[in-house]
């Protein structure tokens, strides 16, 4: 039976009958290898695309507002002398054009102390607090005595949110829920008076 077939098949092919092209089937390792290419161009794709930046939206109106006489008469007596800081300059080209001057905290101490026992700070001063890693920092006012707006800033002076209005003389806890590697304190108000808002950047000078 098997031999008869081969014959059958020689003398076809002599005679040219039914000779066609061969068309060959893909093999199927290339074809997995090239689907594993292409979801790994896809995947490359979608990891180079820019990731949304976490941002606390400015709302409308303050979350918030300034809930007694500053500076609070609960205010302690400073314990310290403490040094003079370094100051630079905050410009807010986005709102403006305003230029505030800031003491820069820069260290554990500083950093804890803050404006602390302040009883005032002239409107266009203020204190930026820099930190070794950018972090969702957490601050308080603890001892606080005047009230603060606290901005939350990123490495490329991207305002990523604003705490308006911070209580004097409150251990609550300040914060937003993104990483920053910048927190600048100004007084109260200071930003929705000269339209400071989340998104806005700012340019750091001396800090």
């Amino acid at each position: 039976m098997l031999l008869r077939h081969v014959t059958a098949a020689l003398a076809l092919g002599a005679l040219g009958v039914g000779c066609e092209p061969r068309v060959d089937e893909p093999d199927a390792s290339r074809r997995g290898i090239e689907s594993a290419l292409a979801r790994s161009a896809t995947a490359s794709a979608a990891s180079s695309r820019p990731r949304p930046r976490c941002m606390k939206p400015t709302p409308a109106t303050p979350e918030r507002t300034v809930d007694g006489p500053s500076p609070d008469p609960r205010c302690p007596a400073d314990p310290e002398k403490p040094a003079p800081l370094k100051t630079g300059k905050v410009a807010f080209a986005e709102a403006g054009g305003e230029t505030v001057t800031i003491e820069v905290a820069a260290n554990d101490h500083d950093r804890q102390r803050g404006l602390m026992y302040r009883r005032s700070m002239a409107d266009d001063h203020g204190m930026i607090f820099t930190f070794d890693a950018p972090e969702e920092h957490r601050f308080w006012m603890h001892n606080t005595c005047i009230p603060l707006d606290l901005l939350f800033i990123d490495k490329d002076g991207t305002i990523l949110g604003i705490e308006e209005n911070a209580h004097t003389m409150d251990d609550s806890t300040y914060a937003i829920p993104c990483v920053s590697s910048y927190v600048l304190e100004l007084n109260a108000g200071w930003t929705r008076k000269h339209g400071v808002k989340a998104g806005q950047r700012v340019t750091l000078d001396g800090v």
